[in-house]
Parts: C-alpha cells; structure tokens; sequence
C-alpha cells in the first residue's frame, strides 16, 4: 500500500511539476491573464464573458499560483521528514474562496484592474461563486479558520472531510416557516478543487467478524469507494498551504446494466444510491433508523478513508508504522470522528498484525480531541445494536477497550462501582448505547475545551471522572478567528483605516490592535471609525432590502443575532425583549426611543421542531412590526434566511450590538461573539463561554453582561426553579407571554404558540429565560442610553476592536502546535 501511495502522489506532483518546473530557488510563474484563461480554460470570447465566466477565469488564474505553491510545499515536507497535523471534522464551512485566494497570493489589485477592463467590479465577480455546502454553523466555520492559521503559520496540515453534493440545505422562509432545499451549490462545478482519481480506497460496512487461528476476520457485507478532492487553502504572508482534502462516496459498481436493459431502472440505479447517498447531505435528518444509520456511515466513511490515507501516505514515506506517532498527529473536531481510535485498532492489529499493546500505545499518543458541548445530550451516542450492524469489528474493539479502561480504573478505586458505570463506553441505562465522546478521551493523548470557563467545567462536571484518572490530558485552547477573512476580507473600510494607524503587519500578528486603544480618545479616529460603520450599514441595509424586501434605517441600531437556532442560544428571549419593546413604545409613542432594527439569521435542524417554531414566530413578529405604521419605523425585525458564510461577512461589519445571550454554563465558546466584536459591535450577553475572556480584554465598560452566572444557574435549579411565579410576579412579562401565546402575533392560528409558552411556564423554562428576562431588558435600557450618546459609543466600540488581538486563530493555532500536537509553527 505504501508503493501504491508513493506511485499515486508522485504521479500528481509530476504531472503538475511538468508544467511548472520548480525548485525552491525558482520564483513562481505569473499566473495566466484574466483574458488567457477566458478563452484557453472557460472557452469563452473576453468580449462575450459574463459575470460567471469571469469569476471562473479569475478562479483558475489564482488556481495556477496555488497549485504552484502546493507542489513546493508537498515536495519540502517529504524531503523534511516532517510531522503532520491531521484534522478531521465533519465540516468545513470554508465561505467563498476567490477574494481570500487573490489576497494571499497578493493579486488583488491585479485582479480589480483586468475586471475594470470589462467594466466590472471585483466585488461583483466574487460574489457570483457559490459558498460551498460544507458546513452548518460554529464548528465547521472554526475548522476554516483554523486551516488557515496553520498555511500561514507554516504547520504541517490535513484537513479531512466529506465533500458534500447538497450541503446540509438550503433554508427558504415560507408564510414565515423554515423550508428545506438541496443546496445545488455543485451544480455547476467548482474550480478550486483538485480531483485525486488515482486516490481511492475501499470502506467496508456491516457483515459478521470470526476468528480465524485465533485472530479476529472482519467480512464485511457491503463496500463503498472513496474518492479524494483536495482544496487548497494557502497561507498569508508566505509561500505556505495547507490542504483540505474531502471524500466523494462512489458506488463501486454504478450500475446493474442487467436491471437497466430489462427496464428496471429503478433497481438499476439502486446500489449507486445506496452507497453514494453517504456524501449527499450534511447531518441528515436522524429522527429516523435510516437517518441514524446513514450518520453512522458518514462518519466511518470519512474516517475509514482518511486513516486509510495517512498509514498509505507514512508507509510511502517511512516504510514501517512503529513510528507512526513520532510523525503523525490526528486531532478529532468534535465526536463525529471518534471512531477513528477504533478504526486505527484495527488497521494496526488486523491489518499490520500489531500486538494489542503496541498498537495501543501508538493509539493514544497519535489522537488528541476537542470537545464543544457541555451538555450531556448533545454527546453523541450510538445504539450498540447500530454499532453492532454497521460495523461488527469495531463494537469488538470498543468492547475490549472499555475492559481495559475498567480494569485500570477499578484498580486505582476498588469497589467504586459507581465511578466503573460513569467511565464506562457503554452506558447501559436503558438502552445499551456506546458513548463516543468517552472513547475519543480513552484513545487521545490530550483533550481540550474551547474556552477557559468550558475547560474548567469539563473537569468539573462532564468528564470529571476522567480528569480524576488522568489530569494530565486536559488543558484548554480557546477558540480564535481568522482576521484575513473576518477583518481584512469582511471590512475594507475598517482595515484601511488600520492600515492607515498600524501598517499592514496586524493581518498576520493580530495582537497589534491593541495599538488602537489610544485612537478611542481621538475624536478624527472616532469619526473616521463611524463613517466606516455607517457605510457598512447602509451595505447590511442594502442587502437585507434584496434579500426580504424590508427597508431598514442604516442610522438606527443594528442588533444582531446571527447563529444556529437552539433553544440554549434563547432567540426566543430576544423575541420576548422585541414584544416588550414593542408593547411599551404602543403605550408610550411620544418618547424619544431609539430606532432599532433586530436582524436574525440562522438555521434550525430540520427535525427540530421547537426551533423551527421559534423561526416562525420570529417572522411573524416582524410581520406585525413592520407593519405597524404607529411606530413610524423605529422598530424593525428582520429574518435572513439561509444564513452563510457569504452573508455573515456582511452582518458582523455594519452590526451595532451582538447578541450572546446562552444560558451561563452551556455555550462552549462561540466564535460570532469574537467577529462581531472586532468589526465593532458591543457584546450583550451572558457570563458565559468565550464572552467572559472577552469582557477582561475589553473593559467591563465596554461590554453588557447581565443575568445568571454558572453558579447562580446550578443554584437556582437546585433549589426549585419555578417559571410560573415569575410569570405571576411580573406584569409586563405576562404580558409579553399572553400576547404570543393567545394569537396577538398569529391572527389567523391563535393557538400556534401556545406550546412554545408552556414550553417555559408548565415545561419548566429548561434554559431559565424568564430568570434572565427583567436583567435582559434592564441591559438593553442601557445599551440605549450609551448609543445615544455617540460619541461615547464609538469609543466603546474602538476598545472592542483593540481587544480582540488575542483572539485570532494564529494564536489559537500556536497553542495546540505547541501543547498538543508537538509541532513548531514555521513562521
């Protein structure tokens, strides 16, 4: 296998090496003219090029450059010898490539200039590129951010996912509900990915496992083919990438021709579907058997290959796989991958014939795992008889590695059998289901939270047990974003003006903002600021007029909660505060209020049925708002549906206010909260999650922090919360209830909210909103009073700005190179 994956790599490194002969002293071509690759590579006259041809000219111009560069950098690591960073995540929410390609390899203003000859913007042609479908919210965007800090940071790097044909979907709103689409984004192809057909590796499903001279025999019952498609996402500031290297599921027969010739066609085309629906859909919808069935098979399909692909690319390379630790570190984003540790058992101690022990020990110094839930049902866990069916081999290893993890524990704690079942990878409370978040702990070297608030309560509470065995393994690495994209690309305006005060240098060394904090007292800064904040507004109002037909006041107040709807994120407490607002401007309509226009955005699973609830009771508040022409617009609510990577880089810039309001203690860390607060806007939320490091960087002065601490939330469950005497406590709370739940904002279905409000009164209001609500609405009081006075708003506003130096993902990077992974940044 190992000749095979030298033959294959070379082959590709070759083929393109003929084309660009280069070594490390050669200086990279200039890559081909707009109008070359309109006519040589789309086919199309220069003349006659339309938006979308000249994207896709632009594309392959900047594609020249990259596979350069992707050539030289495969060929420096090999020669090296170097340790690599494999990461596998289930999602790759890598936004629209071509502006952030042209920035790193510097060919902007090239760029801008060959389009200005077609009187054409460059803006315009980016915005003709698809974002591709490869990820939902937080944790496929950090996974982005975080390949692009290891290119330009020089680490070794991998990403590993699955190349999703109909990303997860695509969200219209219909009479105010959320409809799924498929999300064509592949319809018409992509230039930026690089089509491996010489990479394939089979991955093996179902059957039954015996033993054979007393060695396990996994024979499977189904196989499907994985072909590779690489990305390459370049660094800035060097000549460095890192790759992003996707799997497209493929039926290894395609067709029953038999079928098809007797006119069968359905059953001719059924094992295609069968197989190849693994790389369809992102997260389909798991309320069914199917549905959790298909999952499973998602995540061993692009782990089995991925594994497959790193022993094939270090047998090429070393030869052997003893050292397969010294060279190789895979870090699991999250649970989906945790299988990984069982899948790399079994290739080391079925296929290479390992001894259990050794090939243990390579195990668990090869993984390490970052975990970004703290809730206990939102641990992904798997039905033994799933495991079982889907893959019967891998139910064995876990079996025997959680005899292993018992054994150790009851030794160290005798007759604790109580800690044996918290440990355990099978919780057998009920249904017997396999934990996997457990056995990515059991199987990693090092495990990580997100944020230090949610490090220390993972220690604390979730995985306290195993803290106890092992405090070692966990540390903390708070979450970061990448500048390039959420700074330089996302706001030209506010990057000249940094520019302008601290040269260029702060794309790659983030912690120059902190220079800015004398400017806040800079009345010229402030205004130059606020010019660029309004001209980003007047953009964010722009768009949202294209997009939902609604005009909003660019001068009133942006306040902005953009992110997946869960019930723990409360959109539905900022829809309480918009009834409150809303009820007392009706009964006060001569006072000086200040205009707000409310903007939402985000996705709800599709078989998450209160959140979806919740998205339509906020477009049918903002239908009775924006209607009500008693208001005089100085209220506005807005949903953008099918919110994306595209979008966002136009919300966090023109934002005014973001909203981080989770309940304390639930929200790992949140990476929203950090782009809308380096463009500018000030944070309301709760003490939770990456908010708290915010407000020590930012000043207390700078930031709204209201309601329950994590403490103060135990407490309160613990005693007896009851949600129904603060109903009763509170009049204008009960008004605000009464009206959603008996049809003020539902004429036609009275009745449509009332669950949602006994969700909170008789469910017992799970994630406390009404214990926050009066803090809520008092904090929004003084968000008012400080937008008022302008001037001290912009200079609250260029403190955020300053403060967020800390979080970029080349720190972020840093951290787990150094602490975790064991390899030297590069630059």
């Amino acid at each position: 296998m190992g000749h095979e994956y030298d033959n294959c790599i070379c082959t590709v490194i070759g083929a393109i090496c003929a084309v660009f002969p280069l070594t490390e002293s050669t200086p990279a071509l200039q890559p081909h003219g707009l109008d070359d690759c309109l006519l040589g590579q789309v086919g199309v006259a220069p003349e006659a090029a339309g938006d979308f041809e000249l994207m896709r000219a632009a594309a392959l111009a900047v594609r020249d450059e990259l596979s350069r560069r992707w050539v030289r950098n495969e060929r420096r690591e090999r020669t090296e010898r170097v340790r690599r960073v494999y990461y596998l995540s289930m999602e790759f929410l890598i936004g629209r490539t071509l502006g952030n390609a042209l920035a790193a390899v510097d060919m902007q203003g090239d760029a801008a200039a060959e389009l200005a000859a077609h009187a054409r913007r460059l803006e315009d042609i980016e915005a003709q590129e698809p974002d591709p479908g490869l990820g939902n919210g937080g944790l496929g965007r950090l996974a982005a951010c975080f390949l692009d800090s290891m290119a330009t940071l020089g680490v070794p790097s991998m990403g590993y996912g699955i190349r999703y044909e109909h990303g997860m979907f695509a969200q219209a709103i219909q009479h105010g509900s959320q409809v799924e689409y498929p999300d064509p984004w592949l319809i018409n192809g992509t230039p930026w990915e690089f089509p491996r057909p010489a990479l394939d590796y089979l991955v093996r499903f179902g059957g039954h496992v015996q033993m054979t001279e007393g060695q396990p025999s996994w024979h499977p019952a189904g196989e499907v083919l994985a072909k590779a498609y690489d990305f390459v996402i370049p660094g800035h500031g060097n000549d460095r990438v890192s790759t992003l290297r996707l799997w497209r599921a493929a039926a290894p027969a395609q067709l029953d021709l038999n079928a098809f010739n007797s006119g069968d066609y359905a059953r001719a085309a059924g094992i295609k579907n069968e197989y190849e629906n693994i790389s369809w859909v992102l997260y389909p919808n798991d309320s069914t058997p199917a549905g959790r069935e298909l999952r499973l098979r998602q995540e061993y399909f692009f782990v089995s290959a991925s594994l497959q692909d790193i022993v094939a690319r270090h047998l090429a390379e070393f030869g052997e796989l003893h050292s397969l630790a010294e060279y190789v570190a895979i870090h699991l984003n999250d649970t989906h991958p945790a299988i990984g540790v069982a899948e790399l058992m079994r290739v080391l101690c079925d296929e290479q014939r390992f001894e259990w022990a050794t090939a243990w020990d390579i195990t668990r110094r090869v993984f390490s795992y970052t975990n970004h839930t703290l809730m206990p049902e939102a641990l992904e866990t798997w039905s033994v008889g799933l495991v079982g069916h889907v893959l019967p081999r891998h139910l064995d290893i876990i079996y025997r590695i959680n005899q292993q993890l018992l054994d150790e524990a009851a030794a160290k704690h005798p007759g604790d059998m109580g800690l044996l079942q918290r440990l355990s990878l099978i919780d057998e409370t009920g249904e017997r289901r396999v934990r996997m978040a457990h056995l990515a702990i059991v199987g990693s070297q090092r495990i990580n939270g997100v944020s230090a608030l949610h490090s220390d309560l993972l220690v604390q509470t979730i995985f306290r047990d195993f803290a106890g065995l092992w405090p070692e393994r966990f540390t903390n690495v708070t979450n970061g974003v990448t500048p390039r994209r959420w700074l330089a690309g996302a706001n030209p305006g506010l990057s000249a003006l940094l520019d302008g005060c601290l040269g260029t240098e702060w794309r790659v060394r983030l912690e120059q903002l902190s220079g800015l904090r004398k400017r806040a007292d800079d009345a010229s800064f402030r205004a130059a600021f606020m010019a660029v904040k309004r001209s980003n507004k007047q953009r964010l109002a722009t768009l949202i007029k294209r997009e939902v037909g609604i005009t909003v006041d660019p001068d009133s107040l942006f306040d902005v909660q953009v992110k997946r709807i869960h019930e723990y994120k409360r959109q539905l407490l900022n829809v309480l505060h918009v009834v409150t607002r809303y009820q007392a401007m009706l009964a006060d309509p001569t006072r000086d209020w200040v205009p707000r226009t409310v903007i939402f955005a985000g996705k709800a699973a599709s078989s998450y049925v209160t959140a979806k609830s919740i998205i339509r009771l906020i477009n049918d508040v903002a239908a009775v708002i924006n209607a009500d022409a008693r208001l005089d617009g100085r209220l506005k609510v807005v949903f953008l549906p099918n919110y994306s990577v595209s979008i966002a880089e136009c919300v966090m810039p023109g934002a005014d206010l973001s909203e981080q309001i989770s309940t304390a203690g639930t929200e790992a860390s949140g990476t929203g909260n950090m782009k809308l607060a380096l463009n500018g806007a000030l944070t309301i939320g709760t003490d939770d999650g990456a908010n708290i490091e915010i407000r020590e960087r930012v000043g207390d002065d700078n930031i709204f922090i209201f309601g329950l601490r994590t403490a103060e939330v135990a407490e309160r469950r613990q005693r007896g919360y009851d949600p129904i005497a603060l109903y009763h406590a509170h009049p204008v709370l009960r008004r605000v209830l009464d009206a959603i739940a008996e049809g003020d904002f539902s004429s036609e279905e009275p009745e449509r909210y009332r669950g949602l409000i006994d969700g909170l009164l008789g469910g017992g209001d799970h994630y406390l909103l009404l214990a926050d609500y009066s803090a809520y609405v008092a904090t929004q009081a003084r968000v008012d009073a400080l937008f008022r006075d302008r001037e001290a708003w912009a200079a609250a506003a260029i403190r955020n700005v300053a403060g967020m130096g800390v979080f970029s993902s080349d720190r972020a990077i840093s951290e787990y190179a150094r602490r975790i992974w064991r390899v030297e940044p590069r630059r």
